[in-house]
């Protein structure tokens, strides 16, 4: 429910809303695009999401995002793509959920897919792309590899899309704040020293004395936004600032956070080795915010909070520079987080045991049950705020579900382009702005980890010490369904009314005819929206994709869509030049995109090998199932193929393609007979 004067999200799967141009929109009406994640942050840490009105014994505040809260709207059902940060970061990235990410499970360090991404997209329609921060998905990655340099890295950020580079490249680094200096209080030889810091091509530690990640990062934000205005450029500009606070490290800055705000206060950014920023002075892991002392809190404690609280000012640092540049209503924000709340401090005490943390201190993980790594709420209900005076409404609250794969459509379609008919997202521009009709989209959550939910004493009985293990989540109908320490497909799933029950009390599970229809649903559901990858085996990867209760078809219903296109586009929301049925796909002449839908019956269960031919860039789906990916990278004298197992009985198609004339594309299904590989052949 969106609690603003919007429209109400409309369930049509196919539904036509305002027309999007093929290619970027004029300079003056495309936003500036910034994304903020934060590092293990809960959705309990926000203050105008449950600190403030909180009543546990202990609070901290985030006056800052409060304010943005006010300005613009609180997306309270949004969803991270896994409860750890890896595979999250990916399917942001690449704009796709866990069920088509070559990023899963535990995978640190491993490359991001060589695919379309949020910068490459964003460059297409016209944007300069900077990623700050942590970055973790650089592939080629060994247990020892401080002699690496971009060029060995394939997955490096500038090789995705993303113009400039400064931060973290590996995942292991962005565990400690302080780059260029050694702790002595960290808990292990890798938490003690100094971690490696690049600029595109340049690893630059040397000059990073006394600087915090967290300041860091936001400096050079600032610098490099600040640059880019006053510098005339005539291009939007799209910034991916992933912090890396307040993960892993209890760590805390060295210094107050300087007066002000804005172009002449807060955090600035020096250029000078040794004192790189203003805070690059003070005691090293020095300070605490003066609220959170004398309080009687524990040492980690203080350091929480005042972590949480150093983001804070720095959020509103950078939303006050965007005000004092005069480009805040040019400029779309979105903060959000990249799984639930952890649980460690790296810390060691005088006798050189380690010092641990919970996030009971502040039960960071809020009204909810379960916390990092958990897919109960409080693991991947992330605290999630999107700013955009003038066209987001002040103090709007959005509580329809969505996932981190729909911001690559949302900044695809503000930047005046259609975004790749690879993502599983929608754009959230209609619940963002109040104008046309939202589609709805779908929450997905498959993930792998062998501890127990913590045995919290505020977390319900039934989940405490409970083995995760193979989980999953999928959203229909309105209801959650979850499955932990999944051993096959038959096993059924946890149903919930998060309307009613956000705290997953109640399992409706077998509660009458309604649920087992639903459970129903759930189990082929999530057959019918995701491919297995061997990387990340499941219980159910060999389990056939379910057929639909639906009359096959003979022929293609098709439309065209006019435009330079820069890729095979989600043509869902654009508007169609033509429509028509055909039997063959070479029957449609277009000059732009093409669209068909059709189906294929399975005549028995089984392994089919299917195979694409075509003259240009295309991409097809089963179901909601990615079937082949030949848009990215196309490459015309080769065909596409893979094999999937189907259930007997119908199953939906859709094909999109470029085309520059006659639509050139084939389609073969063979079934595979086990022993020789041999089958019937049934060509499209």
């Amino acid at each position: 429910m969106i609690r603003a004067p919007f429209a109400s999200v409309v369930p049509i799967l196919f539904l036509l809303a305002a027309a999007f141009t093929a290619t970027p929109a004029a300079a003056d009406t495309r936003p500036n695009v910034i994304f903020i994640l934060l590092d293990d942050m809960g959705w309990g840490d926000f203050g105008v999401l449950y600190q403030n009105e909180s009543q546990h014994a202990k609070r901290h505040q985030t006056p800052m995002l409060d304010q943005m809260a006010a300005q613009g709207m609180q997306l309270r059902a949004h969803y991270c793509p896994a409860p750890v940060c890896a595979p999250s970061r990916s399917s942001l990235l690449t704009g796709v959920h866990q069920g088509h990410a070559e990023v899963r499970d535990n995978q640190f360090d491993k490359a991001l897919a060589d695919n379309h991404t949020l910068a490459s997209v964003m460059k297409s329609a016209g944007y300069t792309t900077w990623l700050v921060g942590k970055y973790g998905l650089q592939g080629g990655a060994e247990k020892s590899d401080d002699d690496k340099t971009p060029a060995a890295w394939p997955a490096y950020p500038t090789k995705r899309g993303f113009d400039e580079f400064y931060g973290y490249v590996r995942h292991r680094d962005g565990h400690v704040h302080y780059p260029a200096e050694t702790w002595n209080l960290g808990d292990s030889p890798s938490h003690r020293t100094p971690k490696q810091v690049w600029h595109n091509d340049q690893e630059v530690s040397k000059d990073l004395a006394k600087c915090y990640t967290t300041d860091l990062f936001t400096a050079r934000s600032k610098d490099w936004i600040v640059n880019h205005v006053q510098g005339g450029s005539k291009d939007p500009f799209f910034l991916y600032l992933a912090y890396d606070t307040p993960h892993a490290a209890l760590q805390v800055p060295s210094v107050p956070y300087p007066a002000g705000r804005g172009l002449n206060g807060g955090l600035q950014w020096t250029g000078k080795p040794g004192q790189m920023i203003n805070t690059a002075a003070g005691t090293v892991d020095g300070y605490r915010h003066p609220d959170y002392t004398g309080k009687g809190w524990t040492d980690v404690e203080e350091r929480f909070a005042t972590m949480v609280r150093r983001i804070d000012d720095s959020i509103g640092d950078l939303l006050q520079t965007l005000r004092e540049l005069s480009i805040d209503q040019d400029t779309l924000v979105v903060v959000s987080c990249d799984n639930g709340p952890h649980h460690e401090s790296y810390l060691r005490d005088l006798n050189d045991k380690r010092i641990n943390y919970t996030p009971e201190s502040f039960q960071s993980y809020g009204p909810f049950d379960g916390t990092k790594r958990d897919v109960w709420e409080g693991g991947i209900r992330v605290g999630t705020l999107a700013w955009w005076p003038g066209k987001i409404a002040a103090g709007s609250i959005d509580d329809t579900p969505s996932q981190f794969q729909d911001w690559m459509p949302t900044f695809a379609r503000a930047g005046g382009i259609a975004p790749p008919a690879r993502t599983d997202g929608v754009s959230l521009l209609p619940t963002l702005t109040g104008q046309g009709q939202q589609r709805p989209g779908q929450v997905y959550i498959e993930y792998f980890n062998g501890g127990k939910t913590p045995a919290y004493d505020d977390f319900q009985n039934s989940k405490r010490n409970r083995p995760r293990k193979q989980m999953q989540v999928v959203f229909v109908d309105g209801y959650k369904g979850v499955r932990v320490d999944v051993k096959d497909h038959q096993q059924p799933f946890a149903i919930y009314d998060l309307k009613n029950d956000p705290k997953e009390l109640k399992n409706l599970a077998g509660q009458g005819g309604q649920f087992a229809t639903l459970q129903q649903k759930m189990h082929d559901r999530v057959l019918q929206l995701r491919r297995a990858n061997a990387s990340a085996p499941r219980p159910y990867d060999k389990a056939a994709v379910p057929s639909i209760d639906a009359p096959a078809q003979s022929d293609w219903a098709y439309e065209t869509y006019d435009g330079d296109f820069k890729f095979v586009p989600d043509v869902n929301d654009l508007s169609a030049q033509d429509s028509g049925r055909c039997d063959s796909f070479d029957a449609v002449t277009a000059t732009g995109a093409v669209r068909f839908r059709g189906t294929f019956t399975a005549p028995t269960t089984g392994v089919y090998r299917v195979t694409l031919s075509t003259a240009s860039p295309a991409f097809a789906r089963i179901h909601d199932a990615e079937l082949i990916d030949a848009d990215f990278g196309f490459d015309a004298s080769r065909g596409y193929s893979t094999e999937i197992r189907l259930q007997k009985g119908v199953h939906p198609l859709t094909i999109t393609t470029l085309a520059a004339g006659q639509v050139d594309l084939k389609l073969d299904w063979q079934k595979q007979v086990k022993g020789d590989g041999s089958g019937s052949a049934n060509r499209q």
